[in-house]
């Protein structure tokens, strides 16, 4: 992590796997490896520079965990530097938060609906309401340009930095602008679920069900395991466990803001894609690198095809845990 790119996105899932173990296992073992994890990341806030929107990814897993489990104001106060880095990315014209850095002042992506829980405890936090706000006017900007109403969402959507106005939409990770890249997907169900367990706007849930009962329309066609985009050639038949994965958590923390007769389809379809990737990709021999295989990152990247992908793994974890009743509030 530090010898690669300490600054890259991915690199708070490791301390997100240790914390749920240490939640549901209380060995002291992860514990100290997750506090290890989370010290090595102090050198990314002080680079500053090539942190963007994923800084929720990256410390919400690490030190709001941490902050959650052990009351550590150390960890408080570097989950309130993430926040606070996060919101002065906001754009008032536009009401909307930046994506990326380099030229993309305009880019917003539908990944970017996971980050925002770090907004929404930083005002539990601090009772500064900006951070909420914030939060609560990006999800609307989501929401109007970026799902779509067949619940199918966009990765990109490109605006005018200066003006607010929204320009269109780009593949991003997906087969084509107007495609459903799986993996988003499973951001905007999770995302949307959690921004309404925040707000309690009931649109929110109501656009989390649109986009989840697009997505289990979809995979009911491949086995209950996402194949890469929704849109794709029907002759490319690459999975992305991580988004069937990643859906399933999202499924289930849905279900637990509904009335039993609709949460059960959800719970029901969390565990059948659980199921299914376990009996498909599953490896847990204690030598390999990764616990679940078939995860894809791009549709139009020649490698990391159906491979192990970190946070694959970590979304395995915390599905599992939760259909246990072990889950971790660490979102």
């Amino acid at each position: 992590m530090v010898e690669e790119d300490i600054s890259w996105w991915t690199n708070g899932f490791w301390g997100g796997q240790l914390w749920q173990l240490y939640n549901s296992s209380k060995n002291e073992k992860y514990k100290k490896a997750a506090e290890k994890n989370e010290e090595l990341l102090d050198k990314a806030l002080m680079l500053f520079e090539d942190l963007h929107h994923d800084v929720g990814f990256m410390w919400q897993l690490t030190s709001v965990a941490n902050y959650k489990q052990t009351g550590n104001e150390v960890s408080r106060t570097r989950g309130l530097h993430a926040a606070t880095l996060l919101a002065g990315r906001y754009n008032p014209k536009g009401k909307f938060l930046r994506c990326w850095n380099e030229e993309k002042t305009g880019w917003v992506i539908i990944d970017s609906l996971m980050n925002v829980p770090l907004l929404y405890w930083a005002t539990e936090e601090t009772g500064d309401p900006r951070f909420k706000e914030i939060a609560e006017e990006h999800v609307n900007t989501v929401l109007t340009y970026m799902v779509r109403p067949d619940g199918s969402c966009s990765h990109i959507a490109v605006f005018d930095p200066k003006t607010g106005e929204y320009i269109k939409e780009l593949a991003g990770q997906g087969y084509a602008a107007d495609s459903a890249w799986t993996r988003g997907q499973s951001w905007g169900i999770y995302g949307l679920a959690l921004s309404y367990k925040y707000t309690k706007n009931t649109d929110y849930l109501v656009a989390a069900k649109k986009v989840a009962n697009y997505f289990i329309a979809n995979i009911s066609q491949s086995g209950y395991i996402p194949l890469v985009d929704f849109r794709a050639p029907k002759d490319d038949e690459r999975h992305d466990t991580s988004a069937g994965l990643c859906a399933a958590c999202g499924l289930l923390e849905l279900s637990s803001h509904l009335e039993e007769n609709d949460a059960i389809l959800y719970q029901n379809i969390a565990k059948k894609i659980v199921d299914n990737t376990i009996n498909k990709f599953a490896d847990f021999e204690l030598d390999h690198d990764g616990i679940i295989g078939g995860g894809t990152v791009a549709f139009h990247r020649d490698v990391e095809n159906e491979v192990p992908i970190i946070y694959t793994d970590y979304f395995f974890i915390e599905a599992l845990l939760r259909l246990q009743g072990k889950e971790f509030n660490i979102w």
